[in-house]
């Protein structure tokens, strides 16, 4: 029998070399999209994610309001419940929100040296400040793409205390983003049973609705912050 000494140790150095090469790896677009949406700031993402509704309303409806609210009219659960991705910059992003034939309500989202804020300017009818507006607060840590929490700041509690609201001194204000989804807006309360949440759907673009009351005269979220504290 005769053995082949030279071409079994050609023959295993051809295949031993063929296992040592490394494998080509494919990355998807959506790997590569997943990948960036985790390393990117998430504050970013998220105030891009609102910027891309630019100029787009939504109709919404309640998701969850507890407790209950007692037997009655309930204007949140009897009226049309609309938001308008009105205006829209670098550092701020304005929402308002119409219940009904109300314009009094637009949500105000900017962002700070340090994160996100948001406020909730209420206007009366004739276009001035509704006596409680301008309060929200400024977000606690990064959060993430798709949701930011707002707690109460000190300029809010002062406000509510002096218009005798203290139920509202704990409050927790969020926003939660599914691009081309859904859009919630959520109020929480730390020390009692209260979470009340309206969400839209951002499949089905209504018509835009009439400007909120006061739109001409609306200010910067921090210049109104200003302005109501010189005024004492």
């Amino acid at each position: 029998m005769k053995l082949f000494p030279i071409a079994f140790p050609a023959a295993l150095a051809v295949a031993l070399a063929a296992c040592s090469q490394p494998a080509t790896e494919t990355i998807s677009d959506a790997e590569v999209t997943a990948t960036a949406s985790t390393t990117a700031d998430p504050q970013q993402v998220f105030f891009q994610h609102l910027t891309a509704l630019c100029g787009q309303a939504f109709e919404g409806r309640v998701l969850t309001d507890r407790p209950e609210a007692a037997a009655g009219p309930d204007p949140f659960r009897d009226q049309p419940l609309t938001m308008h991705v009105r205006d829209c910059s670098e550092q701020e992003i304005r929402i308002p929100f119409h219940v009904g034939d109300d314009r009094s309500r637009t949500w105000v989202l900017t962002r700070t040296a340090d994160g996100l804020r948001l406020k909730h300017d209420h206007r009366l009818q004739d276009g001035s400040d509704d006596p409680v507006t301008m309060y929200g607060g400024d977000t606690a840590n990064a959060g993430s793409a798709n949701r930011q929490e707002f707690p109460v700041d000190a300029f809010s509690q002062a406000m509510f205390t002096r218009e005798g609201m203290d139920v509202s001194n704990s409050n927790v204000w969020a926003i939660e983003i599914e691009p081309e989804q859904s859009f919630v807006y959520e109020l929480a309360r730390t020390d009692q049973d209260r979470l009340f949440r309206v969400g839209f759907d951002l499949t089905k673009p209504v018509a835009a609705p009439p400007a909120p009351w006061g739109a001409e005269d609306a200010v910067d979220a921090g210049d109104a912050e200003e302005i109501r504290a010189a005024e004492g």
